[in-house]
């Protein structure tokens, strides 16, 4: 049993005639009669019964006619399915994406991707990098966007732009009088640090050229915001990426915070896009990469490859 000879029995069964039928399926009057001959053979029932001028469906006929609709639809949901599948840009995306970048990107980037990609959903996760790539890996996430570098065992990353790292100090702060900050400068502060786990405590304690030593280590931040209301506080300064320091002009205690450049050559971080090499929507990382770059936020520099 096809849906082909399905279709034919729908047609026979609103055209109540084998010519009209066979017309409206594109086929010949033989071919018709023939293939629904092979479905009464095997099914065991008669569907129609024939007549010089007409045919009509018999009560059994009547019943799998019925039921024929039902799986001719369901086939034409698959059919649709296929055709929106098709489509890569449409359909939910899972993105993750790590605790310093999304609250500074993403309000930047989401209205864009909406205009662009109106039928894309976005299902977002963000976490720090360890467990956002387990989840990756685990087929539970789509895409993410990290800073770099990490493993790439299974994975493929191709970076997107570069963003340098400001100081945020006490305004009161002997150094908020520098123009810009030397990394050394900072070896003899108070640097308040995120708790273990984020990729960005690392990149601080290697940019402070430091092990602890000198870090506000009874405060431990789960969050950049943390981290700048402990500023305002004059607990110690901190580092800030350029789009998370960017906001500080609308933080409530701003006149208590003053944030400076660090001298050349200023420290940056890497910011790309993950994904699994084996993602069968690859299509949609390119996309995405190439709307990112055409409206990078101010502060960040695209990564030339």
């Amino acid at each position: 049993m096809t849906l082909q000879e399905l279709r034919y029995l729908v047609a026979l069964a609103d055209e109540g005639h084998f010519a009209r039928a066979a017309e409206r399926c594109h086929v010949g009057q033989p071919t018709l009669s023939t293939q629904l001959k092979k479905l009464e053979d095997f099914l065991g029932v008669s569907l129609f019964e024939r007549g010089k001028r007409h045919v009509m469906p018999t009560p059994v006929g009547e019943e799998i006619i019925l039921q024929a609709r039902v799986v001719l639809e369901e086939a034409g949901k698959l059919r649709q399915l296929a055709d929106k599948g098709q489509n890569l840009m449409s359909g939910p995306l899972r993105l993750g994406i790590i605790p310093t970048l999304g609250p500074y990107l993403l309000p930047h980037l989401l209205p864009i991707i909406h205009a662009t990609y109106p039928e894309l959903r976005l299902l977002l996760r963000e976490d720090m990098t360890r467990n956002l790539l387990a989840q990756l890996r685990a087929g539970k996430l789509d895409v993410l966007l990290l800073a770099l570098p990490i493993i790439k065992e299974g994975l493929e990353t191709t970076p997107l732009f570069e963003e340098p790292f400001m100081v945020a100090l006490p305004a009161n702060h002997p150094l908020a009088e520098q123009d810009h900050i030397q990394h050394k400068a900072l070896q003899q502060q108070c640097v308040l640090l995120l708790e273990e786990g984020h990729c960005l405590r690392e990149q601080a304690l290697d940019i402070c050229r430091t092990n602890d030593h000198g870090t506000g280590e009874e405060f431990k931040a789960t969050s950049l915001e943390t981290l700048r209301q402990m500023v305002a506080a004059g607990v110690g300064c901190t580092l800030l990426p350029a789009l998370a320091a960017a906001p500080a002009a609308r933080f409530p205690m701003k006149s208590m915070i003053e944030t400076r450049p660090f001298a050349e050559p200023a420290p940056i971080r890497i910011i790309g896009v993950v994904w699994r090499r084996s993602f069968p929507r690859a299509k949609i990382v390119h996309n995405l990469k190439a709307l990112i770059l055409a409206h990078l936020p101010p502060g960040t520099v695209a990564v030339c490859q």
